[in-house]
């Protein structure tokens, strides 16, 4: 087990991977009007990919289109001080091919805000990285 200089578990890319499929909520890391901003999201991990369903003319679907983002998703268990946290950075885009919109709404992938959902984003997840509190 490789620690961190904080004594944190430093966690390997199929590690990270398998703790993003565990949990629907996420934020998601994109610049909007030249600022950084975060926003709570529910996804799905798709193999490597993460998938966003938002409404085609949110701020969300217009700001990550063809732009590189970070996502992060967590659990953390303040009680007993344990949990992880596992950070992705990679290009987000729109899907638009009529196929892969049709696969991608099969996915549970259960929206939770209100609204005409019917957007995906997809993020590529070119680097990852995790670190677990033990």
């Amino acid at each position: 087990m490789k620690l961190d200089s904080a004594g944190l578990q430093v966690l390997t890319r199929e590690e990270c991977l398998h703790l993003l499929s565990l949990t629907p909520i996420g934020r998601i890391v994109f610049t909007d009007r030249a600022l950084p901003t975060v926003q709570p999201v529910n996804y799905h991990l798709d193999g490597e990919d993460i998938v966003i369903r938002t409404a085609a003319g949110s701020k969300l679907a217009a700001a990550t289109r063809n732009a590189v983002v970070a996502f992060e998703a967590d659990q953390i268990d303040v009680g007993i001080r344990k949990g992880w946290s596992v950070t992705a950075v990679g290009h987000a885009r729109a899907v638009t091919e009529s196929s892969e919109v049709e696969r991608l709404a099969a996915l549970p992938l259960v929206r939770w805000a209100p609204g005409g959902q019917h957007h995906f984003i997809v993020i590529q997840a070119e680097q990852v990285s995790g670190r677990r509190i033990i």
